[in-house]
């Protein structure tokens, strides 16, 4: 078997708070930004010299004009979680199935998680508020109000974000990849939108409350009526088209040893209703399974699918396979696109990192894709420019992110326009406008 390349690159996973760990990483707190969610810096001056010391100032800035500027910035604190605006009607129980759309359907909303443990991941984020804000809101989820300081700071040096379309939430979390665990959004059967709370758990040294009560937290906070769904799973194994279709890797089933595939089809299929359901094998060596590392579905008939690698070319040549043969929901055979697969490397020699430019989000005309710096990147924009001519294609940075097994779609969950009940999204990749943000 081939040896992968051993790198030491930083890793975006709060290894310190894994349990069992040896009692010296308590001293990490000290030396870094692991502490940084739940003891921020809570004066201008003491942001600013947080920034100088990770070296997430604004370019040009110093830590001096940070703190100025910082002492000048008037922020309102959001109401207090689990408050909804003024007028929000009650929340209602939804009538299940929901039907989850597809990401080309009009949306009003992407969530993110800001990365303040993380510095090398601060450019990344602000990356995609600045590509997404044009099109849609950006709820940003911070652990304390007193990160929106730091966050605006950046985003009025940069200039090229839609501040009125930034909203800063104070929704503690326990980590960045909001994809997995934040709320299925989507269409009860009268046409309201809802959202489903799957369990999210699947890092059983790692501490998860936080993330797994995020969905519940969030549907509260917005008035979203919520419902549970009684399965472990991740919002990164799906891929829906809106139109009756799921596309899932086989990772479900192995979640439910103790249950049958059918009850776990049934199961889901209760609470985010599909006429047809295509899985594929999740990559080998790889630790989240989800779908969205190996195939992106672009619309209703066309899959982006990564190019098979010596590491992983049977699973990706079953996954091709099995795609050749399925049609959707309407009975439309797909055309399959390939992607470029980069070769893997183990960071610190434990990690295997795969970066996947399937990892992307589309929202309203835009498509998000990840890049790593490196010669693929100009091919794979390429190949997404020709696959969706009409929609604007944006490269964001994820040399970070790809260290903690993610990149763009990972990082953020989209939130559905509230939709016309005769919207199906079956309209193949066609953004439509309808005046709803």
């Amino acid at each position: 078997m081939m040896q992968l390349p051993i790198r030491l690159d930083f890793i975006p996973y709060p290894l310190w708070r894994r349990r069992g760990m040896p009692p010296f990483f308590t001293l990490w707190n000290a030396v870094s930004a692991a502490d940084a969610d739940a003891h921020p810096p809570l004066s201008s001056a003491g942001m600013a010299a947080y920034m100088a010391r990770w070296r997430i100032l604004p370019t040009g800035m110093d830590a001096g004009a940070a703190r100025r500027d910082l002492d000048a910035m008037p922020i309102t604190p959001d109401p207090p979680i689990g408050t909804m605006p003024p007028g929000t009607p009650p929340a209602a129980t939804p009538r299940l199935p929901l039907r989850l759309p597809a990401q080309w359907e009009p949306m009003e909303a992407v969530i993110i998680a800001f990365p303040v443990l993380y510095p090398p991941l601060w450019e990344t984020h602000l990356q995609m508020i600045e590509a997404i804000t044009p099109a849609a809101r950006v709820d940003v989820l911070i652990p304390h109000p007193t990160w929106a300081k730091a966050i605006l700071l950046h985003l009025q040096a940069r200039g090229r974000a839609v501040l009125d379309q930034v909203r800063l939430l104070t929704l503690p979390t326990d980590d960045i990849w909001v994809r997995d665990y934040g709320p299925f959004i989507g269409f009860d059967a009268e046409g309201r939108r809802a959202a489903v709370s799957a369990i999210y758990d699947p890092l059983p040294t790692y501490p998860q409350a936080c993330d797994n009560t995020l969905a519940d937290r969030y549907a509260a906070r917005t008035g979203l009526p919520l419902a549970a769904l009684d399965l472990h799973t991740e919002g990164g194994n799906f891929w829906s088209d809106g139109a009756g279709t799921l596309l899932l890797s086989d990772d479900l089933d192995h979640r439910h040893p103790n249950m049958t595939p059918e009850a776990v089809r049934d199961r889901l299929q209760a609470a985010l209703g599909f006429e047809r359901l295509i899985t594929i094998p999740p990559l080998r060596h790889e630790e989240t399974g989800h779908v969205d590392l190996a195939i992106k579905l672009a619309d209703a008939c066309t899959i982006l699918i990564a190019a098979e690698t010596p590491f992983n070319r049977d699973r990706l040549r079953e996954a091709r396979a099995r795609l050749e043969q399925a049609t959707n929901a309407a009975g439309e055979r797909y055309r399959l696109i390939t992607l470029p697969m980069p070769a893997p490397y183990l960071n610190w020699g434990v990690y295997p990192v795969w970066r996947s430019y399937t990892n992307a989000l589309t929202v309203n005309g835009r498509v998000l894709v990840p890049t790593f710096g490196i010669a693929e990147d100009a091919a794979a924009l390429d190949i997404y420019r020709r696959a969706l001519p009409d929609f604007q294609i944006i490269g964001i940075d994820c040399r970070a992110a790809a260290n903690g097994g993610g990149a763009v779609h990972c990082l953020t969950k989209e939130v559905p326009a509230e939709a016309r009940r005769h919207d199906t999204g079956r309209r193949k990749g066609a953004f439509q406008y309808f005046g709803y943000f």
